[in-house]
């Protein structure tokens, strides 16, 4: 019998690079691996085009997806998490000292439904006071998937000529949300500053108190897939696992990295954050984690129930005691 032939879409991460290199091979299983396009990009083609079997996704649009009937699952693999403090930026003119003087603000995000985005606000309501509803919201893409926001959200979209680091620049936004590094950060633009100069040490607090290392992206699949080959997911867990036990592995070198002190960086977050703070599966901390997430997205109106994980993640178990080789 021939391997099942599916094309894969993600992200060029050295904790899958066995996998699109063939080190680690999914039994039964025959591979394209793409991984040439952006996040933003990829998400949108997967749930608006449906171009792959397997897609990196956005785990709030994921949600979203879910909550309006798509006919999309997920397996429990992150491919990518990453603390959102350090991802506020304001405009050094408008006065805004600390998390609550975005109250009554504008502030730009990509969009609204990014799950940078999500994190960051219900990361600012929870744990700084600074609801979503006292902002007046400016997105500047289209949704990953389209949604009705609440009536009494404030979300306006920007027009195609217009984007949210020049307008935040110009002084037009207050602050920017955003998934990645901006262009007035990056060339160090005098109007433009980070919200917390110091955001390492708030992710560090943040993780300290709540222990949660925000999970940016899950790994979704085409139903038809599963219904037809039941077995694919837990092939597909297993094949994640193991590439990314050989990508820790060769990263735990220090020769690998053209960094000074990459050694000292790499136990320092041991330290904190324990040996696999990249772990896959419905962990008690992934657990936390997600839920913690589903609220949000239940509380700021883009989902219309708290979907329980069970609902959310297939089943990858291959039963109690089970898995394993017995030599």
């Amino acid at each position: 019998m021939s391997d099942i032939k599916l094309t894969l879409a993600c992200g060029d991460y050295e904790i899958v690079r066995a996998l699109f290199e063939g080190r680690v091979k999914p039994d039964g299983i025959d591979l394209t691996v793409l991984t040439t396009a952006d996040s933003t990009t990829r998400h949108w083609r997967f749930l608006r085009n449906r171009e792959f079997d397997i897609g990196e996704l956005s785990c709030s649009s994921y949600l979203v997806a879910r909550d309006q009937g798509m006919e999309i699952d997920a397996i429990p693999v992150f491919l990518h998490r990453r603390f959102r403090h350090g991802f506020a930026f304001i405009n050094t003119s408008k006065g805004i000292k600390s998390p609550k003087d975005l109250i009554g603000k504008k502030i730009g995000v990509k969009s609204f439904q990014v799950t940078a985005v999500l994190w960051m606000r219900g990361i600012l309501e929870h744990e700084y006071g600074v609801p979503h509803k006292s902002i007046e919201w400016f997105a500047e893409y289209d949704e990953d998937v389209p949604f009705v926001p609440p009536p009494d959200l404030k979300l306006h979209r920007l027009a195609d000529h217009q984007n949210c680091e020049d307008m935040l620049v110009s002084g037009e936004l207050d602050a920017v949300l955003h998934a990645d590094l901006i262009w007035p950060i990056v060339e160090k633009h005098p109007a433009v500053a980070r919200l917390w100069p110091d955001y390492k040490r708030e992710e560090i607090a943040f993780f300290t108190k709540t222990q949660i290392f925000p999970i940016m992206h899950v790994m979704g699949i085409k139903r038809e897939i599963v219904q037809k080959y039941p077995w694919i997911p837990i092939e597909l867990q297993k094949a994640f696992d193991a590439a990314k036990t050989l990508g820790m592995q060769r990263m735990e070198n220090p020769r690998i990295a053209p960094i000074v002190w990459y050694r000292e960086a790499w136990e320092e977050q041991e330290t904190l954050m324990g040996v696999d703070p990249w772990e896959y599966g419905l962990t008690e901390r992934n657990r936390k984690n997600l839920e913690t997430l589903v609220g949000y997205s239940h509380e700021q109106g883009l989902i219309k129930r708290a979907m329980p994980l069970e609902e959310l993640f297939l089943d990858v178990s291959q039963g109690r005691k089970r898995g394993h080789y017995r030599i």
